[in-house]
């Protein structure tokens, strides 16, 4: 059965690539709006336990990261299901966005590469479905 986009527009699983790039383009906006203005000061920060422990805020205490990460990670799960239709790419993308962003807070990866990683996800995304989702 075919799922459709919020927009009523896309089919999910796109059936051509052309519609395939643009289900690629509302992934990559959502991203953009999710991790920049739906993020936040408090949650860029507070999901990052060594900013925590840097800051020493009382109000901010360190054991506030794992909440505010999955918090984070939650709203993009959502933008995922939201125009995919499909409820377990957005658990997919979780769990993804939770171990990409953690390996960013802990200065495994670099700002470039955090954000490429989530892009290549995104890709994945809409090619597995594509190949094996309809």
């Amino acid at each position: 059965m075919e799922n459709f986009l919020m927009s009523g527009l896309l089919p999910f699983p796109p059936n051509t690539w052309l519609e395939a790039i643009q289900v690629i383009f509302l992934l990559f906006a959502g991203h953009a709006v999710m991790d920049y203005p739906l993020q936040g000061e408090f949650l860029s920060t507070c999901k990052n336990r060594h900013l925590l422990y840097k800051l020493q805020d009382p109000s901010r205490p360190v054991q506030i990261w794992p909440w505010c990460m999955t918090a984070h990670c939650l709203i993009h799960a959502a933008a995922v299901w939201a125009i995919t239709g499909c409820f377990i790419l957005g658990s997919i993308e979780f769990v993804l966005h939770w171990l990409i962003d953690f390996a960013k807070c802990e200065n495994k990866t670099t700002f470039v590469q955090d954000q490429a990683l989530h892009f290549i996800c995104k890709i994945a995304y809409v090619v597995a479905a594509m190949l094996y989702g309809g």
